[in-house]
């Protein structure tokens, strides 16, 4: 659902400047996720994440910092962080045989974040009750929806070679 017309590389950061990244290329899916391990963790009542490929995300400035964490599902999770600020750029999660593959990269972190609107919300039974969720974007009360109604064929076969990848 990335806004059309979009000129590639797309670029973000932290907030003092001392990491910059880039993403070569649209995300594979872009969820909204409203659980109540989200909410915690951002601070915020959702959080909004961009999967793509490790190797479409170029660092530009700086290194991150890795932060290992909990998680919801018990397997922990990696957030990855600016050394200097220690906003949290992107994350994988321990649990997943194609960790090493995927980021998953908070949106908010871009400089133009507008750029990649949510493909789907997840975990929608737990949204606070003053969200109103709009209609024309797939949700799901849990975690999962029908991928085949929402990830184009192209993202779904991107997908498919990481996990190959993988061996998963």
């Amino acid at each position: 659902m990335a806004s059309q017309g979009v000129a590639f590389p797309v670029e973000g950061g932290c907030c003092c400047g001392e990491l910059r990244y880039s993403l070569t290329t649209a995300p594979i899916v872009v969820h909204c996720c409203y659980c109540r391990w989200c909410q915690k963790e951002s601070g915020s009542s959702f959080a909004l994440h961009a999967m793509i490929e490790t190797d479409r995300v170029k660092i530009l400035k700086g290194e991150e910092e890795w932060d290992d964490v909990p998680s919801h599902s018990g397997k922990g999770q990696r957030i990855a962080r600016c050394p200097r600020c220690k906003i949290a750029i992107w994350s994988i999660y321990l649990g997943s045989k194609a960790k090493d593959k995927i980021r998953l990269v908070d949106v908010g972190t871009l400089d133009n974040p507008d750029t990649f609107p949510p493909d789907a919300q997840i975990w929608t039974s737990s949204k606070q009750p003053w969200i109103v969720l709009p209609d024309n974007i797939p949700s799901a009360e849990g975690e999962e929806y029908d991928r085949e109604k929402v990830w184009s064929k192209e993202n779904m076969e991107r997908l498919d070679k990481v996990r190959a990848q993988a061996g998963v």
